[in-house]
């Protein structure tokens, strides 16, 4: 089983030459994340997670967590990792200063958060939710709450979750039954909760559950669900924890992957909770939650991905089977044309993953920090834009990837004992939680094309076809990635104009084609960032720069990108104009065999 090593290298340069830290560092707040700060934090972040958080990682797997007495208990090695973690300060790194964090870009942030999911995705969850729970407090609480709940939560002395659903309701969250009922300043809160990812655990003294619930006159539907703050345990006046509030962990899931991450049955019963926002805002104050979620689930789409990489890479170089053309006797199976494929459709699109998820944080930063209101827009509705793909298509290719980390070692693969097989089944969930690919699919052409009439992707597409001048003149180097590139713009241009055409006369088109126009703009927008890549490497040639095996590397995996990644795009495409006749013409007796 191979030890991780996060990829420091391919972040710095993602980081700097295609999310452009130049321009973040210009943005009010953040002139000290400069380059030599940001390696520095690299290095310090990357050490963390191979040394101290990566050997927790198969402990986790095999031991999971344990429920006794309404309390839930995590492996001991997950707790020192934790206390290492919290130590160092890495909760706050991208938080805000007034209330304990550094203040680093989101793009920085995004960075360590890929390392610490990569070392152990089932614990970097606890994190994860607590991040979104802070940016929920921080945007919609009250100046009491916050001085109430951020700094504990900064610091990593306490942690956060999101409780959405019930066992009723599924992803139907109008179906919603949990009540709040106002006593003073406070609420009592009184329901259950499911699928409540670190819903209970012993590494901190509390945990801050943020819960959609309804007050005794809410309407019916979403427009009746508000957001509470409800801790595990109460908290006295100077901040103290107090007595165990009204919150019973009912059961954890035994589940396919993350073993080591305590997903819940929560009970609360008459529980005391603090209102964050307005009454009947709930839904819309958790998607802040919601939102950071996905694009931080979509990165741990790249995160376990280059796990199953790394692991498959080692396997490969020290696995002996089989001659080779040009090679006498047995040699390594990286030497066989076909396991290179496998290793470099990995490789190549974990990269292209990697920089539309940095890129997408960069536009994050961007949207909140820039100086004038009509960038902040843009911004902030290319943000808007992505989420979904992000979302989708970063964790439908690590199903993809992890299985061909799993395919690599062959039939040692299949054997628990190589590990290989962990971040598959890990990687599996990734489709699912946060909402699925169909939900980010609909949200893609529902929400974020056919509301607007196809103007933010038509912005982006314009944007991504002036690359064209760029790549002619970069002469006949990069003629496969160019013509690739021009190909899949094009053909996703395409698509949006077929959808906009169709979906108003047809109402079951958007629905029908929204899962292949997710995965053909996935291909297409990642496939831009790989071109740029490719632009960014040969220029660096043409300098003489000094690693220059590296860039022709990355220069050769734009390239792969483009020969066997892109043509995926066009089969989507294919998908696309089929629309739903076809889907929807099967009876309900049909779908039967007998």
């Amino acid at each position: 089983m191979s030890d991780y090593r996060a990829p420091v290298k391919d972040m710095r340069f993602v980081i700097n030459e295609l999310a452009g830290l130049a321009r973040i560092n210009e943005l009010p707040g953040f002139e000290e994340a400069t380059p030599d700060l940001v390696d520095a934090v690299l290095e310090e972040a990357g050490q963390l997670a191979a040394e101290v958080i990566s050997p927790t990682n198969a402990i986790g797997d095999s031991q999971g967590c344990q429920l006794k007495d309404g309390q839930v208990y995590v492996p001991e090695e997950f707790k020192a990792a934790y206390r290492q973690y919290a130590e160092g300060g890495w909760p706050g790194i991208a938080m805000d200063p007034e209330y304990g964090g550094q203040g680093l870009p989101t793009l920085v942030g995004t960075a360590v958060e890929e390392m610490l999911q990569s070392a152990n995705l089932a614990w970097s969850l606890g994190p994860l939710l607590t991040e979104g729970a802070i940016h929920a407090i921080e945007l919609h609480g009250t100046a009491e709450l916050k001085d109430k709940f951020l700094e504990p939560m900064i610091s990593g002395q306490w942690t956060g979750t999101m409780n959405l659903t019930e066992s009723q309701a599924g992803s139907n969250l109008a179906a919603i039954r949990t009540q709040a009922v106002p006593e003073g300043d406070i609420y009592k809160v009184t329901g259950q909760k499911i699928f409540i990812t670190w819903g209970d655990h012993d590494m901190t003294d509390n945990v801050i559950h943020l819960v959609l619930a309804r007050t005794p006159d809410a309407p019916a539907g979403v427009k009746g669900l508000s957001l509470f703050v409800v801790p595990k345990m109460q908290i006295n006046a100077d901040g103290s924890v107090g007595e165990r509030n009204g919150v019973t962990t009912v059961s954890v899931e035994h589940k396919l992957g993350i073993h080591g991450s305590p997903t819940c049955v929560l009970d609360f019963a008459n529980a005391e909770g603090y209102l964050v926002g307005e009454i009947g805002a709930g839904l819309a104050n958790m998607f802040t939650m919601m939102n950071r979620a996905r694009l931080s689930v979509g990165l741990e789409g790249v995160a376990i991905t280059e796990r199953s990489y790394q692991q498959a890479l080692a396997y490969a170089l020290e696995r002996i089977q089989g001659g080779g053309p040009g090679h006498e006797g047995d040699v390594a199976i990286i030497q066989h044309p076909d396991v290179r494929r496998m290793l470099l459709t990995m490789k190549a699109t974990n990269e292209a993953m990697r920089a539309m998820a940095y890129v997408n944080a960069a536009h994050i930063d961007q949207a909140e920090r820039a100086t004038d209101e009509s960038e902040r827009a843009a911004h902030q509705a290319r943000v808007d834009l992505l989420t979904p793909v992000v979302k989708g298509w970063l964790t439908e290719n690590s199903q993809a990837l992890t299985s061909l980390g799993i395919q690599v070692h062959g039939g040692m693969g299949y054997v628990e004992e190589t590990g290989a097989a962990q971040h598959y089944r890990d990687a599996r969930i990734l489709t699912i939680y946060e909402g699925t690919t169909g939900i980010q699919a609909a949200d893609l052409v529902g929400r974020k094309i056919l509301r607007d009439g196809g103007a933010a992707v038509n912005d982006l597409l314009d944007e991504m076809a002036a690359l064209d001048t760029e790549l002619v003149a970069a002469g006949d180097e990069l003629s496969t990635i160019h013509a690739a590139h021009i190909a899949g713009v094009s053909g996703l241009r395409e698509s949006v104009k077929w959808l906009l055409e169709n979906a108003a006369t047809d109402a079951n088109v958007p629905g029908g084609v929204s899962y292949h126009l997710l995965m053909q703009a996935g291909t297409v927008v990642g496939g831009w960032h790989m071109a740029r890549a490719g632009l960014v490497a040969k220029q660096k040639l043409d300098d003489g720069v000094a690693d220059a095996d590296f860039y022709r590397g990355k220069l050769l995996t734009a390239r792969f990108y483009a020969e066997q990644v892109m043509p995926l795009a066009y089969s989507h495409a294919r998908s696309v104009r089929a629309g739903s006749d076809t889907i929807m013409a099967f009876s309900l007796e049909q779908f039967q065999n007998e």
